[in-house]
């Protein structure tokens, strides 16, 4: 098949994938959703209202029974305390901004939803526009991959990660949080930064740059991406020291490529440091030093590969082709593959530093959904090379299906049970219990819970939030004993 029917069929699939998406905010997707629907309804961003109308397992620790906000959720601005980044506000804008116009036209009307921010048109947009984020980025991993591996592979690889990542929880399951999103921005950063390193012209380092700070507005650990640009430019100007007579030329461009560029990225992460200045009185504190020093010199090393709690490739598995296809990804394009190898593990460095590398209530290790197009593209490599151990390619296309479509099967399965609560949203998990449930649990439940999620969605989500605040609770009197 040509490479634009499979790009018709990720459409399809991604057509038919969206009754999944599940319009609710929860968790750190308040802090997300507030910037955006504060600053629309009611123009300014206090966060008061968002806070009590937050989900029970949030609202519990910041706001009483009477509505009243506990005086420790604010910072010394007076302002309540979101750390939450405002990337996802920015890119939800476009789709809000005249939903929100058309929902105010019909309540003149007396007609239509509240005007809130939180009523269905708001919440349902907010939603679709999260799912086409995430079908966005894998549409340019997909090209990306396409660009070193033939089409099918991309394509297969791009299933994958698509299905059997954390990918459908972020993407369709809780879309207020930012990972669908961090996925996008990054996809299309590695595809501008690849589109234009061969010769780029200054106006081509802004656009870099602008991306880069956009990157940064969603997400600040993908600050670890921006080692790319860092690591070509560090090299331009070694290979221009080194002629023999100095090539002032090339490296003049490089420091002009690299000064517009670095304006650039600040111009676009201003979005940011206002709103950390208006928040915490400066405008690179990001919140998250109240959660206690990083440990830079002693990183949960394993912790965030292995674990059962939420360890990436424990509850993701097929990550681990897609590193090796990044390391065997060397002798395709040698530069690029050592400069995402880099970025990997420094991405993971920066998790493994972190006191909660974990990701509290995460499905598998959602932090590392930002490196999803590295892993498009380490993935489709390895299935290229795997393929080349068939004699036949028709039986290395069967074997890498059917291989693929385990791994979806499982991780589908395995997302049922976090979502259902047959496993804890968060800390550690049995493995046995985990193994017992794939096989015979979830297919006895899977029927009436697909229906339920269909036909009363609400009642479900209030099920779920219930069982999660009474674990929580369980929790808090174990810890207090």
């Amino acid at each position: 098949m040509k490479s634009s029917t499979y790009l018709r069929i990720l459409v399809v699939l991604f057509l038919l994938t969206l009754p999944f998406v599940n319009p609710w905010v929860r968790g750190d997707g308040v802090g997300y959703y507030a910037y955006v629907r504060s600053l629309l309804v009611e123009r300014h961003l206090r966060f008061e209202n968002d806070w009590r109308h937050a989900n029970p397992g949030l609202r519990r620790y910041s706001v009483d029974g009477e509505g009243r906000i506990s005086p420790d959720a604010y910072t010394r601005t007076g302002q309540l305390d979101n750390r939450y980044a405002v990337g996802p506000s920015l890119l939800w804008a476009p789709f809000l901004i005249p939903v929100h116009v058309i929902v105010v036209g019909l309540n003149r009307l007396g007609v239509g939803a509240p005007a809130d921010g939180f009523s269905a048109p708001y919440l349902v947009t907010m939603a679709l526009a999260t799912a086409l984020y995430g079908f966005l980025g894998l549409c340019v991993s997909y090209g990306l991959a396409k660009r070193y591996v033939p089409a099918p592979w991309a394509f297969l690889a791009t299933l994958g990660i698509w299905f059997a990542s954390s990918l459908p929880v972020y993407m369709y399951f809780d879309p207020a949080y930012s990972h669908a999103h961090s996925f996008f921005s990054v996809a299309v950063f590695l595809w501008y930064w690849c589109q234009t390193r061969s010769r780029r012209t200054i106006a081509q380092w802004m656009v870099l740059g602008l991306i880069s700070g956009v990157v940064l507005d969603v997400y600040y650990l993908n600050v670890a991406v921006l080692l790319l640009p860092l690591l070509e430019s560090l090299r331009g100007y070694w290979i221009g020291w080194r002629k023999p007579e100095r090539d002032w030329k090339a490296l003049w461009s490089f420091f002009l490529g690299n000064l517009a560029c670095a304006g650039a990225t600040l111009a676009a992460f201003l979005p940011t440091m206002i709103t950390r200045q208006l928040i915490y009185g400066r405008p690179l504190r990001f919140g998250y030093e109240d959660f206690g020093p990083s440990h830079w010199m002693h990183p949960a090393l394993w912790q965030p590969l292995l674990s059962s709690n939420h360890g990436l490739l424990t509850w993701t598995p097929i990550i681990i082709p897609a590193l090796v296809g990044l390391a065997l990804f060397r002798r395709y394009d040698r530069e690029l593959a050592n400069y995402s190898l880099a970025v990997v593990v420094f991405f993971y460095y920066n998790v493994a530093c972190h006191p909660e590398w974990h990701g509290l209530s995460s499905y598998g290790n959602r932090f590392f959904l930002s490196l999803a197009p590295f892993f498009v593209l380490g993935l489709s490599v390895m299935l290229q090379e795997a393929g080349r151990w068939f004699t036949r390619a028709q039986t290395a296309w069967v074997a890498s299906r059917v291989v693929i479509g385990v791994l979806v099967a499982w991780n589908l399965a395995f997302i049922f049970q976090w979502g259902t609560g047959l496993v804890p949203h968060r800390g550690p998990i049995y493995w046995r219990g985990m193994a017992y449930n794939q096989v015979v649990v979830v297919p006895a439940k899977l029927g009436g819970a697909v229906r339920s999620y269909f036909c009363e969605r609400g009642a479900m989500m209030q099920r779920i939030e219930d069982n999660d605040v009474r674990r929580r609770q369980e929790g808090d009197r174990q810890k207090e004993r």
